[in-house]
């Protein structure tokens, strides 16, 4: 019997030390990429389309859920992934085929996603999101750390290609949007 109570003292004795070390690992896809790489576009995005010519079709359009803008004439177009150099020309060779013989497009971001921060923040939620973006902005802009939030460190997931990937970042890596920020409780 005192085998087991020295069994159960010392898993009690890991598991508050387990406790005590920062999950997460610095992850270096978060902390190489950067705001230089070409934005890809997803679900929430709103563009500003301008077909030279056509005011009936330049309009502005939100990117939907599923990833794709509905536009006259041409219907639904897959937009999440592509950058707008891209959409530009996607959505040039649909109003080629047909419509228009020679379309001149603009795609622009005419407002980004927003971005999220979570956990021990005095408001958190989405916000959205500004260029030039930091972690330390993006606490600021959710009204700063809770009295219990953990000050070093937070948790950034971003997706890169449909996979969310989540690691340890500091307070002054860049936000791109869509990227979701969680702030860690302190152990004391």
């Amino acid at each position: 019997m005192p085998r087991y109570g020295f069994l159960l003292f010392w898993l009690m004795m890991c598991a508050t030390l387990s406790s005590c070390a920062l999950p997460g690992a610095y992850v270096p896809e978060l902390l190489a990429s950067s705001t230089e790489e070409p934005y890809t576009l997803a679900a929430g995005d709103r563009l500003r389309v301008i077909v030279f010519g056509q005011d009936a079709i330049s309009n502005s359009y939100t990117v939907d859920g599923s990833g794709h803008i509905a536009m006259p004439l041409i219907g639904i177009v897959p937009a999440a992934g592509l950058t707008t150099q891209m959409l530009q020309h996607e959505i040039a060779a649909r109003l080629r085929n047909g419509f228009i013989r020679d379309p001149r497009v603009s795609v622009e971001v005419e407002a980004y996603r927003p971005f999220f921060v979570l956990g021990e923040v005095m408001t958190a939620g989405q916000f959205p999101f500004v260029e030039g973006l930091t972690v330390q902005k993006a606490i600021a802009i959710a009204g700063g750390f809770s009295p219990r939030g953990y000050q070093g460190e937070v948790d950034l997931t971003r997706d890169f290609g449909g996979v969310s990937v989540t690691g340890r970042v500091p307070l002054l890596q860049a936000v791109r949007p869509g990227d979701t920020i969680t702030v860690r409780e302190r152990i004391f």
